[in-house]
């Protein structure tokens, strides 16, 4: 395959948008290229994830990926080596690298390889969550951009919940109301995070942010803050929940869970970062292992309990930003890394039974 046309499928994917909940266009284009490249079987599930399949073995590897992107973004364009535009590094650089080296690679009979282009990623997750019941993997590549010689072993958990308080009126001289109350109940719960292991690296600690706010005063009060809390390894979510209650409620405002995910990570020796490890240095890099602050489908295939790593292109300070761009070397280079990793992958793996 030339170049040309691996650089090709990325910059038409990066033109066509897809924003989480509108990523028919996109989907479409991958519709039409994926058998092109060499999938075998494609279809569209119901709620839009693109799938497609090679091999037809008991053992699955999963190719993670994702279609959707934030709203925003540079306008497209390819200029020498640098690819500008949304998704170009979340995670449109990664996804394009695992169609193109999967379809390259020689399936051993006992395996398939499955691709998947998830809708949702950006705010609920809904692609993945549809597949989890449908795949048994025996192991699993996330598609995130961690750099060309980057492997990401963890990601922190998420608690996204909603302060509210009201009442039926009051003058504010004497009652400060519902607005007051939520705003430092918020505040309270921020105290509290900070106090827990400051002098720690983000990744290793929780933090939180204030995702929107609203209130108003008519016939009655009423205020709403919505918060994300992050949450590290080993911190269990009823127990971070609990506290954010009991706040709450000592401030005489509800808090209500919208979502929540637990922090999940692999070990440096898992069977999978030792593939890409294993790549990366033949390709001539030394790889980098890596902690994630945010949160990925990462956490979701956490279910599927089998041996897994994250690996893309793209520097992950340009996601979400109006300079996101992503290199074209590294992009190409990647390719050629998946390329080794995936038979790594069969081969360590392959004398391992079969996931019930």
């Amino acid at each position: 395959m030339k170049r040309s046309t691996e650089i090709s499928l990325l910059a038409e994917l990066v033109q066509t948008p897809s924003t989480s909940g509108n990523e028919g266009a996109a989907s479409n284009v991958l519709m039409e290229r994926l058998p092109l490249f060499g999938w075998e079987r494609v279809e569209k599930d119901q709620v839009g994830n693109v799938v497609a399949r090679r091999g037809r073995g008991a053992k699955e590897l999963v190719l993670l990926g994702h279609i959707d992107t934030v709203p925003g973004g540079p306008c497209f364009g390819l200029h020498g080596q640098v690819l500008r535009g949304r998704g170009s590094v979340d995670a449109k650089g990664p996804l394009c690298s695992f169609i193109i080296a999967g379809a390259a690679v020689h399936i051993p009979e006992a395996w398939s390889v499955t691709m998947i282009a998830a809708v949702g990623e950006e705010t609920d997750s809904r692609g993945i969550k549809h597949r989890i019941d449908l795949h048994k993997p025996c192991a699993c590549i996330v598609g995130e951009p961690t750099g060309g010689d980057g492997v990401v072993l963890s990601y922190r958990g998420r608690i996204l919940c909603e302060l509210h308080g009201e009442d039926r009126g009051g003058h504010r001289s004497w009652s400060p109301g519902p607005l007051t109350a939520t705003v430092r109940a918020a505040s309270e719960i921020f105290n509290w995070i900070e106090s827990i292991d400051p002098d720690l690296p983000l990744t290793s600690r929780l933090s939180g942010s204030v995702v929107s706010m609203s209130g108003e005063e008519s016939s009655g009060r009423s205020a709403s803050v919505v918060l994300d809390i992050r949450l590290p390894l080993g911190r269990k979510i009823g127990e971070v929940i609990e506290k954010i209650q009991n706040i709450s409620c000592s401030f005489g405002v509800s808090a209500e869970i919208h979502e929540s995910v637990a922090a999940h990570g692999v070990r440096p020796h898992d069977p999978v970062v030792g593939a890409l490890r294993s790549a990366i240095i033949s390709s001539g890099s030394d790889p980098r292992l890596l902690k994630r602050s945010g949160s990925a489908d990462f956490n979701m295939a956490a279910a599927w309990n089998c041996p897994m790593a994250v690996y893309g292109p793209g520097d992950s300070l340009l996601e979400h930003t109006e300079e996101e761009q992503i290199e074209i070397d590294e992009y190409l280079a990647s390719i050629d890394i998946l390329r080794s990793a995936i038979p790594n992958v069969f081969r360590i793996l392959g004398t391992e039974r079969v996931q019930p």
